[in-house]
C-alpha cells in the first residue's frame, strides 16, 4: 500500500486544491455559481453530480493551481466511507482539500482507494500520494489504523500459496508478537498428532516446507476480558482427494483468507490497547493431494473428543477450525469470533460483498449488524437453525464433516463448527469471502477485508476504555 502516513494529514492552512462535493439535487444550484467557461467544462466531461462522478474545472483564482476538482455523491451532508474514493483513484498526484463540509468517514476511502499490490509488479500507471487534509486531526490515527488493517488483509489474501504458506502465516504472527509484546506459542507438523488431530490430518499430505501447524499469539493483562479471534489459514486448497477442478482451483490462495482477517484485527486490537485479554488461534495447512492424504470414509479424532467422518475432503476448513475453537474454549474466552472462507453456499446466497453472519446471541449479532451498518461493511445474519443438525449425523461417529444433498451447506457448516465451541461461550462465526472479483471506488479487485471492520467497531464498543 501507498505510504499511509502521506495520505491523510492534519490541515493547518497548507497550500491545497479545492475538492467541491455535489449531488444531483444540487448540482443546478451549485453550478449557477460558476462562469460560463465553468459550466461548460462540466458539461463537456458529462458532469452533473451522480455518485462516484469526477470532473476538473479551471480555475482563475489569484495564487491558486488553477483548477479545482469537483466530485459525485448522494449525499454531500452524510459522507459514507467511499464518498471521496474516486477522486483518490482519479486525481493528479497533490494535496487536496474539501470546501464546505468535513471529511468524516471518508478519510478511510481516501486511503484504501490509493493501494497498490506491486510485490511481483511496478505499477508504472500509478500517481500518488494524493494527500488529503482534515481539520478533524483527533481522527486521523483510527482512520490510518483502519486502512493499515485493511491493506493487511488485502496484502496477505493477494500473495500466491507458494510465497504464502503455513510459515510465512506464522511469521506475520511472529512479527505482531514482537511489535506488541505479545507471548507466540506454534505446534507444527507432526507435534499437532495429539493435541490438534485434525489440523494434523488436513495438513500432513504438504510438503515439509508448507507443513501444517497451529499458531497462537496472547496479549493483554491477565485480568482482563478474554476474547479469542480464530483464523482459517489453509494456504492453498486443492481439495485434497475430492479434488478441485482446475477453474475452481484458480483463486484458493484466498483460503487463508480468514486467517488474513484474523490477523489484521488481531493488529487493530493490539494497536489500539483494546482492554481485553486477546487470544489468537490460526490453524495454518496446505490441503494437498500424497499417498498420506486423509480420505473420504476415515474417521479423524477431534481435540474436543468428537470423532467425525469424512464425507469430503474438501469441507476440510471447519476441520481445522474445529480444533482451533475447541482450544480457544478451553482457555476460559467469554468471547469467541471467527473468520473463514467457508462455504460456496454463503457466496451464492449473498453474492461477494456480504459475509454470512452466524452467531449464537441476538444481542452479538446485532451488535456486529450495526457495527457494519454504520461504517460501511454491512454483514447478513443467516440461521444457526437446529432443525438441521441432523443433517451433520453419522452411522459410525459423532458427525460428519459435510452433509449429503447440498441444502443450507453455510448453516450446516456454522453448525458444525458450533459443535466444538464450549457450552455458554457468545460466540459469532463470518463465512466471508476475503475477495472481490472485480473493482469499486476504494475497493480494487483482488483481497478484500469484509466484516473486519463490522467486527473492530462492535468490539470497540463492546470494551470501551
Amino acid at each position: 500500500m501507498t505510504d499511509k502516513t502521506a495520505l491523510i494529514q492534519p490541515d493547518r492552512g497548507q497550500d491545497a486544491i479545492a475538492i467541491h462535493l455535489v449531488n444531483t439535487d444540487g448540482f443546478e444550484a451549485w453550478a449557477r455559481t460558476l462562469s460560463a467557461p465553468q459550466r461548460a467544462a462540466l458539461a463537456a466531461q458529462k458532469f452533473i453530480g451522480k455518485g462516484y462522478q469526477t470532473a476538473i474545472v479551471p480555475d482563475s483564482a489569484k495564487d491558486g493551481p488553477g483548477w479545482f476538482a469537483v466530485g459525485g455523491v448522494a449525499d454531500p451532508d452524510e459522507l459514507s466511507s467511499w464518498c471521496l474514493a474516486k477522486l483518490a483513484e482519479a486525481l493528479p498526484a497533490g494535496t487536496y482539500r474539501r470546501v464546505g463540509g468535513p471529511t468524516g468517514p471518508a478519510l478511510y476511502g481516501w486511503q484504501t482507494a490509493q493501494y497498490r499490490f506491486t510485490r511481483y509488479k511496478d505499477d508504472k500507471e500509478a500517481e500518488g500520494p494524493r494527500v488529503l487534509l482534515t481539520q478533524d486531526a483527533a481522527a486521523i490515527p483510527a482512520a490510518e489504523a483502519e486502512a493499515e488493517a485493511t491493506a493487511m488483509v488485502r496484502d496477505l489474501v493477494n500473495v500466491p500459496a507458494e510465497d504464502m504458506g503455513p510459515e510465512q502465516l506464522e511469521a506475520v504472527a511472529a512479527d505482531l508478537a514482537r511489535e506488541f509484546g505479545a507471548k507466540l506459542t506454534v505446534t507444527r507438523g507432526d507435534a499437532l498428532e495429539k493435541g490438534f488431530p485434525m489440523v494434523h490430518a488436513v495438513g500432513r499430505a504438504a510438503a515439509r516446507s508448507h507443513a501444517p501447524r497451529l499458531i497462537e499469539l496472547e496479549w493483554g493483562a491477565e485480568d482482563a476480558p478474554r476474547l479469542a479471534v480464530v483464523g482459517k489459514g489453509v494456504c492453498f486448497d486443492s481439495g485434497g482427494l475430492d479434488i478441485k477442478t482446475g477453474s475452481s482451483m484458480a483463486l484458493m490462495k484466498k483460503d487463508m483468507g480468514g486467517a488474513a482477517h484474523a490477523l489484521a484485527l488481531a493488529r487493530l486490537i493490539m494497536g489500539q490497547r483494546l482492554k481485553v485479554r486477546l487470544h489468537l488461534l490460526v490453524p495454518a495447512v496446505e490441503n494437498a493431494v500424497a499417498g498420506n492424504a486423509f480420505r473420504p470414509g476415515d474417521v479423524l479424532k477431534s481435540r474436543k473428543g468428537l470423532t467425525v467422518e469424512i464425507t469430503n475432503t474438501d469441507a476440510e476448513g471447519r476441520l481445522v477450525l474445529g480444533d482451533a475453537l475447541a482450544k480457544a474454549s478451553e482457555d476460559g474466552a467469554g468471547l469467541i469470533l471467527d473468520f473463514a472462507t467457508l462455504t460456496g453456499a454463503a457466496r451464492v446466497a449473498l453474492g461477494p460483498d456480504l459475509p454470512g453472519l452466524f452467531a449464537r446471541e441476538d444481542a452479538t449479532a446485532q451488535a456486529l449488524l450495526d457495527a457494519g451498518t454504520a461504517h460501511d461493511d454491512p454483514v447478513w445474519r443467516l440461521p444457526l437453525h437446529e432443525g438441521y443438525r441432523e443433517m451433520m449425523a453419522s452411522d459410525i461417529a459423532d458427525l460428519v464433516n459435510s452433509a449429503s444433498g447440498g441444502f443450507a451447506g453455510a448453516t450446516t457448516a456454522a453448525l458444525f463448527l458450533d459443535r466444538f465451541v464450549g457450552d455458554g461461550i457468545d460466540w459469532a462465526h463470518f463465512d466471508t469471502f476475503a475477495w472481490r472479483p472485480a473493482a469499486k471506488p476504494g475497493r480494487p479487485k483482488g483481497g478484500a477485508a469484509l466484516g473486519l471492520r463490522a467486527a473492530w467497531h462492535m468490539l470497540q464498543a463492546r470494551y470501551p476504555d
